[in-house]
C-alpha cells in the first residue's frame, strides 16, 4: 500500500477523510445507530444486537472512540459506551460544511 500523504492536505480535509472512513463500515453504523436508539450508554449487549463476533465489536468500538464519536467508562470488568456529544456535533459540522456546498453552474462535462 501507498504512503497516503497526508501532510499536503489541509487539517480540515484529513480530519473529514477521517469521519468518513470510520463511518465507510456498516458495522459502525449499526453500532452508532444502537447507541442512538436507546439513548444511554450500553455495556456489552452490541454482540447480539449487531449479529457480530466480540473481537470484531471491539475493534469496531475502538476506531469509533479513538476518532471520539463514542466514549468508554470502565463498569466493573465491562467498558461501556456511548455517544460522545460534543465530537458528534463537531463531526456533524464538518460534514454538513462539506456536504452543503453550492455546484457551480456547469462549465464542462
Amino acid at each position: 500500500m501507498g504512503i497516503t500523504k497526508s501532510e499536503i492536505f489541509s487539517p480540515q480535509q484529513n480530519e473529514l477523510a477521517n469521519f468518513a472512513r470510520v463511518l465507510g463500515h456498516p458495522a459502525r453504523i449499526a453500532i452508532l445507530e444502537h447507541l442512538f436508539k436507546i439513548n444511554t450508554c450500553v455495556c456489552g449487549d452490541l454482540v447480539k444486537e449487531i449479529g457480530l463476533a466480540q473481537p470484531t465489536i471491539s475493534q469496531h468500538l475502538k476506531e469509533l472512540k479513538t476518532i471520539g464519536l463514542i466514549k468508554g467508562e470502565i463498569a466493573g470488568t465491562r467498558v461501556c459506551y456511548c455517544i460522545d456529544e460534543e465530537n458528534w456535533k463537531e463531526m456533524r459540522a464538518i460534514l454538513s460544511t462539506f456536504l452543503h456546498q453550492s455546484l457551480p453552474e456547469p462549465d464542462c462535462c
